[in-house]
């Protein structure tokens, strides 16, 4: 029981690890610890590694270091490609080399040798697609295009000049320092995919989400199966009810069941709990970009809309505060008749009223929104890049 709760912990801790460092940054974890780990393992700790470094080994030593983020972090690189490959072909070969021998079995035909294979090579492919297909580049050919897609709202998007491009900037793109270009309804770099998620690819970055997710499933349930089948096959309940006198009911049975699971097929168990723990992350993270696709928004407006909101309700606030001083002046002047404590406690507070609306012209139904995802304006016959003319 011991070996079990401590795996139970083992796993808990990797589960909240993994969800604060992917996860920290959205809202919903605002001002919790979740946010807190999140910084400490983002910035914190590397913080504490480059003054570690420059006091034990010296300033060339930290500039070394600075040298390899700024490969890995602020430029293109393949580094998170091959880490994924890697990761997908070396947890296929387990999952093969340690059930595959199983297959067919009790709960599973032998068919399923194929389909896993022909779902983790869709998946590959989904994710080349997202990682090599145009993010929607804004160029001098086409910014007038996209200008028209998407006025601006002024608010958070206002008339500009990217200042590095040199070329009118839509409403909804952002220029991105890491590939150096302006992408239209940017939403976020990811380093995954080594390239932008924008206007074209946002689909095939929602399909890479979804996909996955139901491999990691798939994968969970088939192991799942494999080890039923064994506990059929080689009769276990029925060898702990008959040879060892343990009652037959779940809860008695289970303890037993899991031990000898743990030390026969550890490694089956293993695989499972990770795909089931990534299968998580990846129903996640479908469902907030899913969220953001339904009601027209960007991770990047997002962060865009929240900034506007405090700026809106601190102006307002500020605009109460005031008020609020000057009828207490003007009241100090005048002679007017005493409230009681008891009422003044329970008066309505100016700042109460407070309510910040967000406006988004760009949330035109489910409809419209699914289908401005699924087919881009970028896409349709409508958006023709107007040709520089020559002469």
């Amino acid at each position: 029981m011991e070996v079990q709760w401590l795996l139970a912990c083992h796993g808990l801790v990797t589960l909240l690890v993994v969800i604060s460092f992917l996860c920290g940054r959205w809202p919903i974890f605002q001002g919790t610890f979740i946010e807190r780990i999140h910084y400490f393992l983002t910035f914190g700790a590397y913080d504490y590694f480059l003054r570690f470094v420059e006091a034990v080994f010296g300033p060339k030593c930290t500039n070394a270091v600075l040298s390899v983020e700024y490969f890995c972090c602020d430029r293109p690189n393949p580094i998170l490609q091959i880490i994924y490959l890697a990761i997908i072909s070396v947890t296929y070969y387990f999952i093969a080399k340690s059930s595959f021998m199983y297959i067919p079995g009790y709960y599973l035909s032998g068919i399923h040798r194929y389909t896993s294979f022909l779902a983790v090579a869709v998946g590959i492919m989904v994710f080349l697609l997202t990682s090599f297909s145009d993010p929607g580049t804004v160029k001098a050919e086409s910014v007038s295009q996209y200008l028209s897609a998407y006025p601006y709202d002024n608010i958070i998007f206002t008339e500009k000049e990217c200042s590095t491009c040199k070329i009118p900037k839509p409403a909804r793109s952002k220029h991105c320092s890491i590939c150096d270009r302006c992408v239209a309804r940017f939403d976020h770099h990811c380093g995954w995919m080594n390239n932008c998620i924008g206007e074209r690819n946002t689909r095939y970055f929602l399909a890479f989400l979804l996909w996955h997710f139901f491999l990691c499933l798939y994968g969970t349930v088939a192991i799942g199966l494999v080890l039923a089948g064994r506990l059929k096959e080689l009769r276990i309940v029925y060898i702990l009810t008959v040879y060892y006198g343990i009652e037959n009911s779940p809860l008695s049975l289970a303890p037993h069941i899991v031990q000898w699971l743990l030390g026969a097929y550890n490694t089956q168990i293993l695989l499972m709990v990770f795909l089931a723990i990534v299968a998580l992350l990846l129903a996640g993270f479908f469902g907030y970009h899913a969220k953001l696709c339904l009601t027209n928004t960007t991770t990047n407006e997002t962060f865009k809309w929240q900034e506007h909101i405090n700026w809106q309700r601190k102006l307002y606030e500020e605009k109460a505060s005031a008020e609020a001083l000057r009828a207490s002046i003007s009241g100090m002047s005048s002679e007017v008749q005493p409230v009681s404590k008891w009422r003044a406690f329970f008066r309505r507070s100016p700042l109460e009223d407070v309510e910040v609306v967000k406006n988004n012209i760009y949330d035109k139904g489910f409809y419209h929104n699914f289908r401005e995802v699924i087919f881009p304006f970028s896409t349709r016959r409508s958006f023709s890049p107007t040709k520089l003319k020559s002469g």
